[in-house]
C-alpha cells in the first residue's frame, strides 16, 4: 500500500505560489519530432521465422490512447516482407517444429495471460491451451509438436497458523498481515510478488491439464531475467538454468545448467563449475550445449563469453574471448556452431562460434541488430536501428555476404516529413588516459557559429551501454534546439572487463571525471552556450546526476530521476538488495565509511543546482524514499527544488505514453527556466 503523506500548510501554501512565466515547451511541428507524435509510435520485437523459412511473425506494439498503454498484436509476413497483417491479438509467438502451428501468450480465462495455439491454415482456428491462475512464461514447443513446456511460479504454503477468534457475523476485521521470510519478497514492474519458485510445466499442444515437471528450491536472477531452458532433439530432455540450493535467495551471483529428464522428473547438473552459467542452447544432434558465462568472482562487472560441454556435462571449454556480452544464442542448423549478437562499442552485430575453428564476425554496420531466430536455410530474422531509423524487423542470411533488408517501417508514416537531428560519434580521453566514446546529437538546421544549450544525458546500469539506436527522447530534445551529449564513461559495458570494472568499490568516481571531459570536449567545440548547460537521468543517471551537482555548479539546472542517493538506506529498501551490497567491500554495519562516501547525499552541502525530481510512486528498484530524502536536503538548504511524484510507475518515469510526454516536457521546461546566473536560478523563484 502507497503510504499518504501529508504536509503542513505552508508547506502547501508555498507550493501553490505561481511559477514564474515561461513559454510553452513545446510548439507543435509538422516537421520537427515533438512529443505528439509519439502518441502515433510504434515498435516490434520478437520476430520468428517459420522453420521453412517462408513466413514471420512478429510482436507489434502501439499506444492505445484512452487506455494510456502500449497494446500488442501478433503480425505476419512473408519472408520478402510482403502480405504484412495482422494475426491475433498476443505476444511471444514461437512456431511449432512443422511450421503448422504457433503458440503465443494472450489474455483468456480465468484471468491474466494464457497460452493458446493458433493453427496456421485456411482455417486459422485458436484455442486456449491454459487456464492457470498464475501467469505462464518462456514458451517452447516439444520436438514432437505434441506439446508446449513453460514456466510458472509455484506458491509457497504459509504453514503458520495463529489462533484466531473467529470474527462475528458481519464483522470488518482488518485482513491479516502480509507474512515475509525471504530476502526477495518484491519486484519492480510487479509488486510484491507471490512467495515461491519458479518451476517448468507440459501442458498438451491440444489443451488439458499442465503437468508440473521440476519442483523443490530453486533460486533465479535477482534482477529478474527468469528461468531459461531448451530441448533436446529426442524430447527427453530439457535443460535449464538457475540454482537449485535451499540457500539460492542469497546466492545471486551463481548459476548453473542442468538437466531433466521429462519422464521421470530426475535433474542432474551439467556445468559444476561455480560461476555464473545461463541460456542454455541445445546442439541439432543433441550431442552438445551451448551457455552464456563466466567462472565466479566478486568482480562488479565482468563480462560473459560464449561456452560449450557434452549433453552429458564433459568437456566444457569457451568458444570467445571477446570480452564482450553476447547475447540472442543460436545454434547453426548443422550444428557447427553458434550465432549470437555482440555488444561492442555502443553497436550490436552478429558473431559465429565454430566448434572448431575460432569466431568471426558475420554482419558489419552502425547500428543495434538483434537475433531472434534461424531458418533451415540459414536466413535469420531480427531487429535493427540505427541513429536514423527506429527499430524495424529485419532478414539477412548468415551463410553469404548480402545487405540486410529491412521488412517493416512502422514509423514511416510518423517519420514521412521529419527532419532529424544529426547523430556525430565522439571519442575523448580522460583521466588516467581513458578513452571514452559518446555521441553528439545536433539540433535540425545546425549552425556551428551559433550557441545552443547543452543537455548531457546519463545512462543507468552503472553497467549499461548508450548505443547507436534510434533515440526518440534525445532526438525530442534536439528537435526543441539543444545540443545532446550521451557517453559511456568507465562502468560502461561493451568495452571489455576492465573498463566495466573500473568502478568497483568506487561508484562514482572515475565515471565522473569522464562526463565532466565529455563536457569539456562538447565545450571545446565552441557552439555551447555555458550558461545554459543541464544534466539529467535516470536510475544509474540518478545516481551520477546527482553526484555531478554535488561536485561542480557548473550546470544551470538538473533533472535527477529516479536516483539512488544514499546507499545505507537503499541496501533496505530495493527489490535487489544483494545487488547493492555488492558494491562495497563490506556491510555498512561493519564498514560504514566507504557507504557514506559514495553516497551523494553526503556532498548535498555543496548543490547550487536547481534540481527537478522525478520518481514512479510505485519505484521498487530505486524506491521513491530516495528522492524523498534529497528533496528534503534541497529544500533545507533552500536550493530550488521541485519532486514530481509519477502516477503509476515503477522504476523510471515513462513506461506509460502520458508519463513519457510528461516526462520531456517538464524536462525542458525546468531547463527552460534557468540559466547560471539568472535571478530565478539565484532565488528559486521558478519553483511551482
Amino acid at each position: 500500500m502507497r503510504p499518504v503523506y501529508r504536509f503542513p500548510f505552508p508547506v502547501v501554501a508555498a507550493l501553490l505560489l505561481a511559477p514564474v512565466p515561461v513559454r510553452a515547451q513545446e510548439t507543435a511541428s509538422d516537421t520537427l519530432l515533438t512529443v505528439n507524435h509519439y502518441l502515433d509510435w510504434e515498435q516490434v520485437s520478437e520476430p520468428q521465422i517459420s522453420p521453412d523459412g517462408s513466413q514471420i511473425v512478429y510482436t507489434r506494439r502501439w499506444v492505445n490512447k484512452l487506455e494510456d498503454r502500449w497494446d500488442s498484436a501478433l503480425w505476419i509476413m512473408n519472408a520478402d516482407g510482403s502480405k504484412n497483417r495482422f494475426l491475433v491479438k498476443g505476444a511471444s509467438a514461437r512456431w511449432s517444429p512443422d511450421g503448422t502451428r504457433i503458440t503465443c501468450l494472450a489474455d483468456g480465462d480465468p484471468k491474466g495471460s494464457q497460452v493458446f495455439v493458433r493453427w496456421m491454415d485456411a482455417e486459422g482456428a485458436t484455442s486456449q491451451i491454459t487456464r492457470v491462475t498464475e501467469s505462464p512464461a518462456g514458451l517452447s514447443w516439444a520436438p514432437d509438436g505434441k506439446s508446449i513446456a513453460f514456466t510458472m511460479l509455484v506458491k509457497k504454503e504459509d504453514n503458520w497458523r495463529i489462533s484466531m477468534p473467529s470474527a462475528p457475523e458481519g464483522a470488518k476485521w482488518t485482513p491479516a498481515p502480509r507474512m515475509i521470510d525471504d530476502l526477495h519478497y518484491r519486484r519492480d514492474r510487479t509488486g510484491f510478488i507471490e512467495q515461491g519458485t519458479t518451476q517448468l510445466f507440459l501442458v498438451p499442444a491440444d489443451g488439458g491439464t499442465p503437468r508440473q515437471l521440476t519442483s523443490g528450491e530453486f533460486g533465479v536472477s535477482e534482477l529478474g531475467t527468469g528461468l531459461n531452458y531448451d530441448w533436446t532433439p529426442d524430447g527427453k530432455t530439457i535443460v535449464f538454468d538457475g540454482l537449485r540450493e535451499p540457500d539460492a535467495d542469497y546466492r545471486y551471483r551463481e548459476s548453473y545448467v542442468y538437466a531433466l529428464d521429462v519422464a521421470t522428473g530426475a535433474v542432474r547438473q551439467l556445468v559444476t563449475t561455480k560461476g555464473m552459467w545461463s541460456n542454455p542452447e541445445v546442439s541439432p544432434d543433441g550431442r552438445s550445449v551451448a551457455f552464456l558465462g563466466r567462472a565466479y568472482g566478486t568482480w562488479s562487472y565482468k563480462a560473459n563469453e560464449v561456452w560449450v560441454a557434452g549433453i552429458d556435462g564433459t568437456g566444457m571449454r569457451a568458444l570467445t574471448t571477446y570480452d564482450r556480452d553476447p547475447g540472442g544464442l543460436e545454434w547453426a542448423p548443422d550444428g557447427s556452431g553458434v550465432y549470437f549478437a555482440l555488444a561492442e562499442t555502443g553497436t550490436s552485430n552478429v558473431h559465429f562460434a565454430a566448434l572448431r575453428g575460432g569466431a568471426r564476425k558475420v554482419t558489419e554496420g552502425t547500428q543495434m541488430l538483434s537475433l531472434a531466430s534461424i531458418a533451415r536455410d540459414f536466413t535469420a530474422v531480427g531487429t535493427l536501428s540505427d541513429p536514423d531509423e527506429p527499430g524495424d524487423v529485419v532478414r539477412y542470411s548468415l551463410r553469404k555476404p548480402q545487405p540486410i533488408t529491412r521488412l517493416t517501417s512502422v514509423n514511416a508514416d510518423v517519420l514521412a516529413r521529419i527532419r532529424l537531428a544529426r547523430v556525430e560519434e565522439v571519442w575523448y580521453r580522460s583521466t588516467g588516459g581513458a578513452r571514452i566514446q559518446g555521441w553528439i546529437v545536433k539540433p535540425p538546421g545546425f549552425d556551428p557559429s551559433k550557441k545552443y544549450p547543452l543537455i548531457m544525458e546519463i545512462h543507468g546500469g552503472p553497467h549499461g551501454m548508450y548505443n547507436v539506436g534510434f533515440s526518440y527522447q534525445l532526438q525530442n530534445f534536439a528537435a526543441n534546439g539543444y545540443v545532446v551529449l550521451y557517453t559511456n564513461p568507465r562502468g560502461s559495458t561493451g568495452y571489455g572487463s576492465p573498463f566495466g570494472n573500473a568502478i568497483e568499490r568506487a561508484y562514482p568516481s572515475v565515471d565522473y571525471d569522464d562526463l565532466m571531459a565529455g563536457v569539456d570536449t562538447v565545450v571545446g567545440r565552441g557552439y555551447i552556450d555555458t550558461q545554459r548547460m543541464y544534466v539529467g537521468g535516470c536510475s544509474g543517471g540518478g545516481v551520477l546526476s546527482s553526484w555531478v551537482i554535488g561536485h561542480t555548479t557548473r550546470f544551470a539546472a538538473a533533472a535527477v530521476r529516479c536516483p539512488v542517493i544514499d546507499w545505507m538506506s537503499m541496501a533496505g529498501q530495493t527489490d535487489i538488495p544483494l545487488f547493492t551490497y555488492g558494491f562495497f567491500d563490506a556491510p555498512f554495519w561493519e564498514k560504514p565509511d566507504q557507504w557514506l562516501k559514495q553516497s551523494s547525499l553526503m556532498y548535498v552541502g555543496n548543490v547550487k543546482t536547481p534540481t527537478l525530481l522525478m520518481t514512479g510512486e510505485l519505484d521498487l528498484r530505486t524506491p521513491i524514499p530516495q528522492t524523498e530524502e534529497y528533496y528534503s536536503a534541497l529544500k533545507m538548504l533552500k536550493v530550488p527544488a521541485v519532486m514530481l511524484r509519477f502516477n503509476g510507475e515503477y522504476h523510471g518515469t515513462s513506461s506509460k505514453p502520458s508519463n513519457f510526454l510528461r516526462t520531456q516536457l517538464y524536462m525542458m521546461s525546468w531547463y527552460q527556466q534557468h540559466k547560471l546566473g539568472s535571478e530565478a536560478a539565484a532565488s528559486g523563484g521558478a519553483e511551482r
